[in-house]
Order: structure tokens, then C-alpha cells, then sequence
């Protein structure tokens, strides 16, 4: 690698008092281009990254045998003269309950405030920067895009792989697993602390167990009458009748619907890209197509590439969103 990596910690005044207890001091990685300190005036775009569901910032850079990671992506893409360089921004927002939807949230913590009131001002005051991009995969594309569409005078740019989408697809398959699983331990505290003790985290099921939670944390928090903070899941725990109410507030969450309210903001930004695996394990393929539809439909320039894939193992997709913010933020 010929960039450098900067790793420090950053005290958070906004996750002081999260709900799930989860530490307030988190590692931020950055990394910076090899010209950096000589090109120092000027300015580079920053990428931020939000990782997926199941990873934190470490585990979404860490070295895999079988594939580059994204400095690496970057590096061959400057050395083949497709792309610029660019500074990278990994954030952390992991979390109790696996993953998180960077949304403010009373039963799991005010990230989206975390990233846009306290990360973003950190990196404009410590690093030389020209504009933002925002990028994610999974949780994180659903992130970037929502993130993106709420804030066009930060981020110039969006680049989302295979976001959380057209919610009775992505989720609600999984409900009857979660269902089970959690009659069997009887209610959520105690499925979760039964998961954390266990040696041995490998069982599937436990993990989409897992999701449903942690989506219904974001999606449906619920504040009962003694301040504590508290999730209404969108089926009965022990009958798992469907809950319509419960649903219709994770709806109003999903991209395809937030899309009609922050239309003109997309038309905003310099580059709307995402895409997804006809393959995806998850059906993410018929949610990002419907989002492509409304952008049509709404006038909104965008990019949307449907390939050849499954959900997992793509970080080589980077490969095409790096390029494409280079191309909209260097010049």
C-alpha cells in the first residue's frame, strides 16, 4: 500500500448515554492518499464509509486472502489512471444488536447525529478537504442513501451496493426464523444475552434473529412508561400475528417511500449511484430497481447497474463506485 493509514480514538458526546450501554470512545480509520503532505493544498475528496450489517470499521478493512480491500481497490485504480486520490473514512457504529441503520434511534442510540454533528466536523478540521462522498454496503448502502438524500450540502455524491430495500422482501421473510427464536428464549433481553454468551456465534438463524431485532430497534423504538427504552417488534411474540402498526412505522423508513420526500435533494448532488446481484440473497435486486424506477419517474439523474452476483463477497463492486466519485468530485 503506498497511502498511509491513520487509526486514533475519538471521544463521542452524542453516544455518551446510548440505551444499549455500547462505548462512547471509538476508533476512527482514515486513510490518506501517498501524495497527501506534498499535494497538501489542493484539498481531496473524502469518502465516507459506513460498514454493513455484522462488521465495524475494522472488520470491513481487514485484510481478506481472497479479495484486495477497498485502499488496495483504490490504489490499482490511481495506478491504472481510472480514478484519483481520494481520502477514506471508515466509520464505527457498531453496536449490541449487530450492525446499525445510521438513524437516530431511543432504543439503540443517535448515529446519524454521531456521524453528521461530530465525524464529519472532525475530518474537515483535521484533514484537507474539497467535497464528501458517501458510500455503503448493505446496512451501509441503506445508510448512504439515506444519510445522502437528507443531507445534499454535505455529501456531493452517494454510492450505495445493494441498500436495504422495498422492506417486505429484504425483511419480512425472515420473520417466521426470528419468530421462533425468540418464543423459544421467550422475550428479547433474554435471546440477546443467550446469544452474547454464547462460544460458539455460527448458527444462520441466530444472525437473522439478530437483523430482525436490530431493524426493529431502529425502525420501531419504543419509550415505555418507566423511561426505558424498549422495542416493539412487527409480529406478536407469542402468537406471531402480524402487527399492521408496528409495520407501518418501518415503512415510512424504507428508502423507496423516504424517496418522495427528499426528491429535490437528490437532484442536488453530483452522483447517484448504486447497484445490487440479481442474485441477492435478500431480494435487494427488486427494491433498488423500484428505487431506480421513482428516481426515473421523479427526474432524478442517477446510475443504477443490476449485475451478475449474489449479496456476499462483493467488495470488488468498490471497484466501480470509487471510480464513478472520483470522476463527479476531482474535478
Amino acid at each position: 500500500m503506498k497511502g498511509q493509514v491513520e487509526i486514533f480514538k475519538f471521544k463521542s458526546e452524542v453516544l455518551k448515554n446510548n440505551p444499549l450501554k455500547d462505548p462512547y470512545e471509538r476508533d476512527l480509520i482514515v486513510y490518506l492518499p501517498e501524495k497527501y503532505l506534498e499535494s497538501y493544498s489542493k484539498g481531496y475528496p473524502a469518502i465516507f464509509l459506513l460498514p454493513s450489517f455484522g462488521n465495524n470499521n475494522h472488520s470491513t478493512v481487514n485484510n481478506n486472502p481472497f479479495s484486495p480491500t477497498i485502499y488496495q481497490i483504490l490504489e490499482n485504480l490511481i495506478e491504472e489512471k481510472k480514478c484519483e486520490e481520494m481520502i477514506i473514512v471508515v466509520i464505527d457504529c457498531f453496536n449490541k444488536l449487530g450492525g446499525s441503520q445510521y438513524i437516530n434511534s431511543r432504543s439503540v442510540g443517535n448515529y446519524k447525529d454521531y456521524l453528521i454533528e461530530e465525524i464529519v466536523p472532525l475530518i474537515n478540521s483535521k484533514y484537507n478537504i474539497s467535497k464528501k462522498a458517501i458510500l455503503g454496503k448493505s446496512s451501509g448502502g441503506y445508510g448512504a442513501i439515506t444519510i445522502g438524500m437528507q443531507y445534499p450540502k454535505i455529501f456531493s455524491a452517494i454510492a450505495a451496493h445493494s441498500f436495504d430495500s422495498a422492506f417486505e422482501y429484504c425483511y419480512v421473510p425472515d420473520f417466521p426464523t426470528a419468530f421462533k427464536k425468540l418464543k423459544k428464549d421467550g422475550n428479547i433481553e433474554r435471546w440477546l444475552s443467550n446469544f452474547w454468551n454464547k462460544e460458539n456465534k455460527s448458527d444462520k438463524n441466530d444472525f437473522i434473529t439478530l437483523n430482525i431485532i436490530s431493524m426493529a430497534a431502529h425502525y420501531s423504538p419504543k419509550l415505555s412508561n418507566n423511561g426505558k427504552s424498549e422495542i416493539e417488534m412487527p409480529f406478536d411474540l407469542e402468537t406471531g400475528e402480524f402487527n399492521d402498526k408496528v409495520w407501518s412505522r418501518w415503512k415510512i423508513r424504507d428508502p423507496i417511500n423516504m424517496i418522495d420526500e427528499f426528491k429535490d435533494n437528490l437532484k442536488n448532488i453530483d452522483l447517484l449511484f448504486f447497484d445490487c446481484g440479481i442474485n441477492d440473497e435478500f431480494n435487494l435486486f427488486i427494491g433498488t430497481k423500484t428505487f431506480s424506477d421513482k428516481c426515473k419517474r421523479f427526474g432524478i439523474e442517477h446510475e443504477y447497474i443490476q449485475y451478475d452476483g449474489g449479496h456476499f463477497n462483493t467488495s470488488f463492486r468498490y471497484a466501480e463506485s470509487l471510480s464513478k466519485i472520483s470522476e463527479k468530485l476531482s474535478n
